[in-house]
C-alpha cells in the first residue's frame, strides 16, 4: 500500500484527494485520506483570449502551495496532478506548468502538472465513477460536466465511447449569458451551442445502449443536494444520491432564472460557483432531455466519486 495524491486542475476548479492505494486500474482499492476543492477560475476570459491570465494563475498558485503543504503533511510519496479543459486551449501554457513545477517540485522533486487529453480525462473519470457501482446498472453513461468541456463516456467494464464536448459551466456563461439574471434570448443563444456540441458528441456516443445515467463534478453534486432540499452540503448524503428526471428539470429551470446573489444564497451551494451554475444546468437540462429520448432514461445518479479517483487508480504499480 502507498500513499499517493492525485490534483485535477480543470476551468473552475482545483481539487485534491490523498490516498492510501492498494493494487491499481484492474482492481486496485483505495482509501481517503483527504479531500478538498477551491474554486480558482483558472479559465477565467480563455474562451475569448486563449491564454491564462496573470491574476488566474496567481490564484491558482496560492491553492497549489496549500495543496502542497498537505502532501508533506500526510506523508505523500507520489503525486500525478493532471489539467484539463483550460490548459488545453491556452498558448501561454508554459508558464503555468513552470508554476506548478515551482510549487510543486518543492515537495516531491519532479513532480508538475501535465496536460491530458479529453479522451484521457474522460477515461479516468469513467474509472473513477465505476469503480464501485453495481454491474447490473450497466451499460452507465457517464457525465463529467466541468467549466470548459463536458466528457460523456459510455463503458460497461471498459470504455466503449467517449467524447469531450467544449461545453462547460463557465465556458458556456462567458460566451453567451452576460446579464443576471440571463436574458430569454441568452437563454436559447446558450441551448443553441450546448445542442450543436451535443449533437456532435452523440454521433460518437451511442448513448441508447445506456441502462444507468451517471453524474459527475461540481454542477452535478450541486443540482442533487438542491434537489433533495439540503440545509448544507452534504457529501456523503449526495454520493450515489438519485434525482428523478422531473425534479432535475425543475432544479435546472430554477436556477437559470435566478440572479446570482439568489443562486448564492441557496444553502447547498459554494460561493465560486453562483455565477457560473446557470451554465451548467443548461448543460445538464439539454443532456437530460437528450438521454430520456433516446435511452428512456429518466433518472439521475449523483457520484462523488469521479476522475480524483481515476487519477489515483492510474498510479498503483
Amino acid at each position: 500500500m502507498s500513499r499517493v495524491a492525485a490534483i485535477d486542475c480543470g476551468t473552475n476548479s482545483i481539487r485534491l484527494l490523498i490516498a492510501d492505494l492498494n493494487g491499481g486500474l484492474a482492481g486496485g482499492t483505495l482509501h481517503d485520506v483527504h479531500r478538498e476543492t477551491r474554486i480558482v477560475r483558472l479559465g477565467q476570459g480563455v474562451d475569448a483570449t486563449g491564454q491564462f491570465a496573470p491574476e488566474a494563475i496567481a490564484r491558482t498558485r496560492v491553492a497549489l502551495a496549500d495543496y502542497a503543504e498537505l502532501l508533506k503533511f500526510h506523508g505523500v510519496e507520489r503525486v500525478r496532478m493532471v489539467a484539463t479543459s483550460a490548459a488545453r486551449d491556452v498558448i501561454n501554457r508554459d508558464v503555468f506548468f513552470a508554476m506548478t513545477a515551482d510549487v510543486l517540485g518543492a515537495v516531491l522533486p519532479g513532480s508538475a502538472a501535465e496536460v491530458i487529453t479529453g479522451a484521457d480525462e474522460a477515461e479516468l473519470s469513467f474509472r473513477g465513477a465505476v469503480a464501485e457501482l453495481d454491474s447490473a446498472g450497466a451499460p452507465f453513461i457517464v457525465v463529467d460536466v466541468g467549466g470548459g468541456s463536458t466528457e460523456i463516456v459510455l463503458g460497461q467494464n471498459e470504455v466503449l465511447a467517449s467524447y469531450s464536448a467544449d461545453i462547460g459551466c463557465v465556458r458556456l456563461t462567458e460566451r453567451c449569458l452576460h446579464s443576471d439574471p440571463p436574458t430569454p434570448q441568452e437563454v436559447m443563444a446558450a441551448r443553441r451551442v450546448v445542442r450543436e456540441k451535443l449533437a456532435d458528441a452523440l454521433r460518437v456516443v451511442p448513448v441508447e445502449r445506456a441502462r444507468t445515467w451517471v453524474g459527475l463534478a461540481g454542477t452535478m453534486t450541486t443540482l442533487s443536494a438542491l434537489a433533495h432540499r439540503m440545509a448544507t452540503y452534504d457529501s456523503a448524503a449526495i454520493h450515489l444520491s438519485r434525482v428523478p428526471g422531473r425534479d432535475l428539470l425543475a432544479v435546472c429551470e430554477r436556477l437559470i432564472g435566478m440572479t446570482r446573489s439568489q443562486r448564492a444564497a441557496l444553502p447547498p451551494m459554494h460561493a465560486g460557483r453562483a455565477d457560473v451554475i446557470g451554465g451548467g444546468a443548461i448543460v445538464v437540462e439539454e443532456l437530460a432531455r437528450e438521454l430520456r429520448t433516446r435511452a428512456g432514461i429518466d433518472e439521475l445518479t449523483v457520484s462523488e466519486h469521479d476522475i480524483l479517483d481515476g487519477i489515483v487508480l492510474s498510479m498503483g504499480r
